[in-house]
């Protein structure tokens, strides 16, 4: 008897699935295994490096959203982490406020502030809005420096109070780590729910041709402002978390140029593909460990060199793989990925 080849779809509800089949389910109940004994016997740089990717992954997250869904160009992201940080630390360090409520109302402050850079875009798109994000960026770092320098602590680093939640105090680097790991998991799923729904669906025609989504009834003004408030909501929640986990910040935490880092994330990762800011955020990740260490050795064995290719050859790496993913892969790691699975899926006859 004859098998079909492939997994295929017979219904609607197989093909909005997130969990396809028996076997992605086994690989990510593995996976969320593996990731909670991971403390077990991991060092303290390897949590340290997987906190802080996660958190970069949450605002990520709300980028794609913005940028890869809904095709609105940000480059002043970390601006609106910003936000969500100085909010929720001022608000638990002046009103004395739990974590978990300052967590979500510095996440809303952060997409209110969004929402007022994002009505611009409803008379500009492309250069023009990429323009107006950056000037976002230096008006919310002037506005968190100069005005009220007892309050956000100036361009001084500003303490944040410790986190307690049910009475329990997160003071080890493991504790944050499942706090940050909880709060991935939260964020991915509902960010993957949302765009599997009328809401993604609706970026996407806006994303592809604003006009054609117009004329098929699709509200720019409504869809465009709720981009830019989702997307900055997931950054003010990854500013907030980054804040309890860091302990300390301060605006230079929250530059153009770590904005300019996370679009070339989302580039290498994919965008338009919930995937993209994990595969971004790592890879990334990775290669600034990789120059951190190879800096020094490579300086050892040319000194004509001297120390400045030490210092820049991050930057200097980041530059040319983004060429690169431009030129070869201009759609990101995710894309391979996809292209993976559609492959194991019809097996053996994947060509």
């Amino acid at each position: 008897m004859r098998r079909v080849s492939g997994v295929f779809d017979k219904s609607y509800v197989q093909d909005m699935m997130i969990f396809r089949t028996k076997y992605y389910v086994g690989g990510i109940i593995l996976l969320f295994l593996f990731f909670m004994i991971f403390p077990l016997f991991g060092s303290d740089f390897w949590l340290a490096f997987i906190s802080t990717t996660a958190v970069t992954v949450i605002a990520l997250q709300g980028l794609n959203i913005l940028s890869g869904y809904c095709g609105q160009i940000s480059i002043g992201h970390t601006a609106f982490m910003a936000v969500g940080a100085y909010t929720s630390t001022i608000l638990a360090a002046q009103f004395g406020l739990p974590f978990w409520i300052c967590m979500p109302i510095g996440g809303f402050g952060a997409g209110v502030v969004g929402l007022l850079f994002g009505l611009p875009s409803l008379r500009v798109k492309g250069y023009y809005l990429a323009l107006t994000t950056i000037a976002a960026q230096y008006l919310i770092i002037y506005m968190i420096k100069t005005p009220f320098p007892e309050i956000t602590g100036g361009a001084i680093a500003l303490n944040v109070p410790e986190v307690t939640l049910g009475g329990f105090t997160l003071t080890t680097e493991t504790h944050f780590y499942y706090l940050i790991m909880f709060m991935l998991i939260i964020m991915t799923f509902i960010a993957k729910s949302l765009m599997r729904g009328h809401y993604g669906r609706s970026f996407i025609a806006i994303r592809d041709n604003d006009i054609a989504a117009e004329a098929m009834g699709i509200s720019l003004y409504k869809y465009k402002l709720l981009a830019f408030f989702m997307g900055c909501f997931y950054a003010g929640i990854a500013g907030s978390v980054w804040a309890a986990y860091a302990r300390v910040i301060s605006p230079d935490d929250f530059t153009l140029m770590n904005s300019i880092w996370y679009m070339g994330m989302m580039i290498i990762g994919g965008l338009g593909s919930t995937l993209g800011p994990f595969f971004g955020a790592i890879f990334i990740g990775m290669l600034r460990e990789i120059c951190v260490v190879c800096g020094p050795w490579i300086t050892s064995i040319i000194p004509q060199l001297g120390a400045q290719i030490s210092a820049s050859l991050v930057e200097m790496t980041f530059g040319i793989t983004i060429i690169l993913f431009l030129v070869f892969e201009p759609r990101g790691i995710s894309h391979r990925w996809e292209i993976l699975k559609e492959s194991y899926r019809l097996w053996p006859f994947s060509y």
